[in-house]
């Protein structure tokens, strides 16, 4: 025994003369969990949420996981090749000679132990108790799957979902992001590339293990989309585009992605529910406002930018954010940005390398009785020339009740620069607008 072995004090002393046998050791992963500081306001408050932190990616320097506490023991009894000869015991019998006792009494013990074993079953009466060890295996599974099913949801779309591997400036993100064209444009979330900006690298990992580097196309903050696209890869796998304007709270949904590194991992949930205006980043400000879908299938670092499903197979969302308590851990409550939203969005940065935000062009707040309060109205907005006046309280957009200042914002966002909306003021008025678009800034 060594004082480097960590089982030693679990292993029993070996004869003299006998070589001392290693125990195995089974190293058991650490889990990581993360447990950021948040707390909620109150009921009609729209909560600050988090983007699910990036695990260490392997090779970069940012995180990771803590080493294991393991060790391989220093068996000294074992003699390397070319090591020193046996020695003669304080009998003359030497360590050669003591080696095969043990070697034929080992033997001896296992002729013993089968002939004793042969006969306890000879005087032992046959059982006629049934057990499952003597079924013959099930047949093998055969066919696809049912339609409908997570199985075939994940079969349909787990070939289009790739792991991007982010490295930047003194920091490396890892996430998820799917393939839209067949050409190499990748969809996924703003923060999970935004490090590689200013000079960074991503590389994309396939369904199937190769890789390839990808550069940022183009990137909107304010609804977390980006587009990033692989260099001199073709005929890629393609995922199908659903809708989100026709969601019913309570359908079902598969989130696919690679948390925690675990690529293409598949989870199923429900849709909670729809339009929560969620402030992603934790900025605490209305830039990135969104109005999100709310789902409790597991979302987990990692899994940002990858897809939320219909059990058609259909992306009807991109996995974004996460409401994590103090104690920290998923409680069943995640967010994705609306496919319809993320669909135009993606179209602008393909087509003009960046996107275009919706906007009325006055400043609101929340009214104290509930509704978005108007603050400053830009001269010659869309705002201004639907006659939309300071103090003016917006309390619905078409049939959509307005709680506070951050529902009107993301309503506003989810609709096309060019529409008409019907806003309804807390006085009874309807004032039809003609919404605007603005190039987003980046930085």
């Amino acid at each position: 025994m060594t004082e480097n072995d960590p089982s030693a004090q679990d292993r029993q002393t070996p004869a003299p003369g006998m070589p001392e046998q290693p125990d195995s050791a089974q190293n058991d992963a650490s889990t990581e969990r993360w447990s950021p500081d948040r707390s909620t306001g109150d009921d009609r408050a729209t909560h600050e949420f988090q983007h699910p932190p990036h695990p260490h990616v392997a090779g970069y320097s940012h995180g990771g996981y803590a080493p294991s506490p393991y060790q391989q023991p220093n068996y000294g009894a074992y003699q390397q090749p070319g090591g020193p000869q046996p020695r003669q015991d304080r009998q003359g019998i030497p360590g050669k000679l003591v080696a095969g006792v043990a070697l034929l009494a080992l033997l001896v013990g296992g002729g013993a132990g089968a002939a004793g074993g042969y006969l306890a079953a000879d005087t032992t009466t046959a059982s006629s108790a049934s057990s499952a060890l003597d079924q013959p295996l099930p047949a093998r599974q055969t066919g696809n799957a049912p339609e409908g099913s997570v199985e075939s949801v994940a079969a349909k779309l787990k070939p289009s979902v790739v792991q991007l591997q982010v490295q930047g400036l003194g920091s490396a993100n890892e996430g998820s992001g799917f393939v839209i064209s067949e050409d190499g444009y990748i969809l996924t979330n703003n923060h999970v590339v935004e490090a590689a900006a200013q000079g960074g690298r991503i590389t994309v990992v396939f369904h199937n293990g190769d890789e390839a580097e990808a550069q940022i196309v183009g990137r909107d903050p304010t609804t977390d989309i980006a587009v990033v696209r692989t260099e001199d890869v073709r005929g890629l796998t393609t995922v199908e585009l659903g809708r989100s304007d026709d969601l019913r709270v309570g359908q079902s949904v598969v989130a696919i992605g690679s948390p925690y590194e675990l690529a293409g991992t598949v989870t199923a949930g429900i849709v909670s529910s729809l339009n929560r205006p969620v402030t992603a980043g934790g900025q605490g400000d209305q830039t990135t406002v969104m109005d999100a879908i709310q789902t409790d299938a597991a979302i987990n670092p990692g899994n940002s930018g990858g897809p939320l499903a219909n059990m058609q197979g259909q992306v009807i969302g991109i996995n974004s954010a996460i409401y994590s308590p103090s104690q920290g851990g998923n409680v069943g409550i995640g967010f994705a940005i609306p496919i319809d939203q993320a669909r135009r969005t993606a179209d602008e940065i393909i087509e003009n390398g960046h996107a275009t935000q919706t906007y009325i062009g006055a400043t609101v707040g929340d009214a104290p009785n509930g509704g978005a309060r108007i603050g400053d109205v830009q001269a010659g907005s869309p705002a201004d020339k639907a006659g939309i006046e300071s103090n003016d309280v917006i309390v619905k957009m078409g049939e959509r009740r307005i709680e506070d200042a951050n529902t009107l914002v993301a309503a506003i966002r989810t609709r096309a620069p060019g529409e008409k909306v019907t806003f309804t003021l807390a006085d009874g008025r309807d004032v039809e607008v003609t919404l605007g678009g603005q190039p987003v800034r980046v930085n």
